[in-house]
């Protein structure tokens, strides 16, 4: 009978542990949901606000079957010409008295001569006419004139 050999386990019969306090280990995976839900409030806040942002002066604009022009980097200086012949910067409303002043010193202060006139249908074209020359006599003389598209083309067909 043969004598069978044993190996040791390094003393004590039993093995020992050492026991590892480690420190949780940060997730690798990035969580998306507070991202998205900060996103859909910014989405809810920009819809309520966009239609506010507009220039708020009532115009009945004429349609044409004209194409829109193209957006600008500048935030576009807007004239309005409502139907009871008030003239409006932006916002502002404006005596006729000052209009051309008051142009000279907001053409001084921008980089672009563009300008958009907005004017009632109602407006007669003369006076159209009197506000364009003051917005050229103010340094403005790239004007745009803005109208509501789906209008007439004029070739028997409606645009």
């Amino acid at each position: 009978m043969g004598a069978g050999a044993m190996k040791s386990d390094g003393g004590g019969g039993s093995r020992r542990r050492r026991r590892s306090h480690r420190h949780p280990r940060a997730m690798s995976e990035i969580n998306v949901t507070p991202f998205v839900d900060v996103m859909l409030v910014l989405l809810i806040i920009f819809m309520v606000a966009a239609p506010m942002l507009t220039v708020g002066v009532p115009v009945e604009l004429p349609r044409t079957a004209a194409q829109a022009l193209p957006h600008e980097q500048e935030e576009p200086l807007v004239i309005s010409l409502s139907a009871d012949g008030t003239v409006t910067i932006m916002t502002t409303e404006v005596p006729e008295a000052e209009l051309v002043s008051r142009l000279r010193g907001i053409a001084a202060e921008r980089a672009d001569d563009k300008v958009f006139l907005r004017a009632d249908g109602a407006i007669p074209y003369e006076r159209v006419m009197q506000v364009m020359g003051a917005l050229n006599a103010g340094g403005f003389s790239n004007i745009g004139l803005v109208t509501d598209s789906g209008g007439p083309t004029l070739d028997g067909g409606d645009g």
